[in-house]
C-alpha cells in the first residue's frame, strides 16, 4: 500500500519529460539535478549552428498548410521509413528533429522549454515576450477562410478574419494566405499573435526572431480593422509586443498593468528560426520566478509576488526528482535523451481547472500546459 501511494503522489506530475513546463521548474529544487544547465546550454549553441545549414522546403510547406494539400507526403514519409536504420545514434536523433516538417496539422507551433541556465548573452540576444492566460492557436487564412487549430492539430474554429487570405473580401486572388502563432483568450475573444509563420503567402520560417517580430507589426499596421471586432471580423487579432531583456526592462515590464491577465514569460533568442516542436532557444518562465532564476531583483507587485503553492511547488520537485532517481538506479542500462519533439507542451497556454485534483498541486504546474 505504501509503494501504491507513492506511485499515485508522483504520478500528479504532469509530464516526465526534461525541461517540461508542464512540471516545475527543475532549479527550484535544492539539490544537483540530473541534468545539468550545461547541457540545455549545449543544445542551444548546436541548434543555432545546425540551422544555419539545413535546408527545408518552407515554401511548399507553408502552402500545403494554407491549401490543405498533402499529396505525396505520405510516399515520403514511407521512403524515409525506410532509409532510417534500426540502430540510430541518440545524438543524431535528436538533431535530426530540426530537419523534418511535420505533417498534416499537428506539432505546427514552435514550443518552449523551462529557462534552466541564464544565458551568458541574456540581455544582447534575448527578447522578452509577456504572455495572457488562454489556449494555443495555430491559425491559417487562406482561400477566403480562418480556421484554428489546437496544437494536436484539431479544428476548433472556423471564421472570416481581415487577415489576408481570411475572407472573400481579403484574398481577391486565392492565393494569398497568412499562418499565425496564436494565444487564444475565451474572455476576450481575442486572438493575441505570439509570432508569424507566414504573411501573404510569404514564409518567414528561416527568418530570425527579430526580424518575424518586426515583419508581423509592420505588416499589421498596413490592415485595417484586424484589432476591431466585426462581422468581418468577428475575432479580435493583436500582436503581442516583445522587450529587450536588460534588467531596467524587466523591471519595468514586470511592473506594468497589462490589459490581460498574464499567464507567463516567454524568452526568445533573436537568431532562432521557427522551428516546430520544442527548443531550448524559447525559455518560459512564471513571472515570479525572475528574481529566483534569473537573478534579478524586482519590484514587489502583484506579477512578482509568490503565490500560495510555491512552497508545495518544490516539494512536489523534490518527490518528483526522487522518483526519477530511483527509477535510474532500477534501470541503470537505459539512456536518457533530451525531448526532441515539445510533445509536453500541449494547446493549452492556460492550464484549465481538472475536476479533483488538489487546488494548491493543480495550480502549481505551469500555466503553459494542460
Amino acid at each position: 500500500m505504501e509503494e501504491l501511494s507513492q506511485a499515485l503522489a508522483f504520478s500528479f506530475a504532469v509530464s516526465q519529460d526534461l525541461n517540461s513546463t508542464a512540471a516545475p521548474h527543475p532549479r527550484l529544487a535544492q539539490y544537483k539535478s540530473k541534468y545539468s544547465s550545461l547541457e540545455q546550454a549545449e543544445r542551444r549553441r548546436q541548434l543555432l549552428a545546425f540551422q544555419k545549414t539545413k535546408r527545408l522546403d518552407y515554401v511548399n510547406h507553408a502552402r500545403r498548410l494554407a491549401e490543405d494539400d498533402w499529396t505525396g507526403t505520405e510516399e515520403e514519409e514511407e521512403e524515409e521509413k525506410e532509409k532510417e536504420g534500426a540502430g540510430a545514434d541518440s545524438a543524431d536523433m535528436e538533431m535530426e528533429v530540426g530537419t523534418k516538417l511535420p505533417k498534416r496539422y499537428a506539432n505546427q507551433l514552435m514550443l518552449s522549454e523551462w529557462l534552466i541556465d541564464v544565458p551568458p548573452d541574456l540581455v544582447q540576444e534575448w527578447l522578452l515576450v509577456v504572455c495572457p492566460v488562454g489556449k494555443r492557436a495555430l491559425i491559417v487564412a487562406s482561400q477566403g477562410s480562418t480556421a484554428a487549430y489546437t496544437k494536436s492539430g484539431f479544428c476548433v474554429n472556423r471564421f472570416p478574419s481581415l487577415l489576408p487570405g481570411g475572407s472573400r473580401h481579403t484574398s481577391a486572388t486565392g492565393k494569398e494566405y497568412t499562418i499565425l502563432d496564436c494565444i487564444y483568450s475565451e474572455a476576450q475573444q481575442m486572438y493575441y499573435i505570439l509570432d508569424v509563420m507566414c504573411w501573404r503567402g510569404h514564409p518567414v520560417y528561416d527568418c530570425q526572431t527579430d526580424f518575424r517580430f518586426y515583419w508581423l507589426h509592420s505588416k499589421m499596421q498596413e490592415e485595417d480593422g484586424l484589432g476591431k471586432k466585426s462581422r468581418l471580423n468577428p475575432f479580435k487579432f493583436v500582436g503581442l509586443q516583445s522587450y529587450s531583456c536588460t534588467p531596467e526592462s524587466l523591471c519595468k515590464v514586470l511592473a506594468t498593468d497589462f490589459p490581460f491577465e498574464v499567464d507567463g514569460l516567454l524568452f526568445y533568442h533573436k537568431e532562432t528560426h521557427y522551428n516546430p516542436g520544442s527548443t531550448p532557444l524559447v525559455g518560459w518562465l512564471r513571472p515570479y520566478m525572475v528574481p529566483d532564476i534569473l537573478g534579478i531583483p524586482v519590484p514587489l507587485c502583484p506579477l512578482t509576488a509568490k503565490p500560495d503553492y510555491a512552497g508545495l511547488q518544490l516539494q512536489q520537485i523534490v518527490e518528483r526528482k526522487r522518483s526519477l532517481q530511483q527509477a535510474a538506479k532500477e534501470d541503470s542500462s537505459s539512456v536518457s535523451t533530451a525531448p526532441q519533439d515539445g510533445r509536453y507542451e500541449l494547446e493549452h497556454l492556460s492550464t484549465p481547472k481538472a475536476e479533483g485534483f488538489p487546488s494548491a498541486l493543480r495550480d502549481s504546474a505551469s500555466k503553459m500546459e494542460n
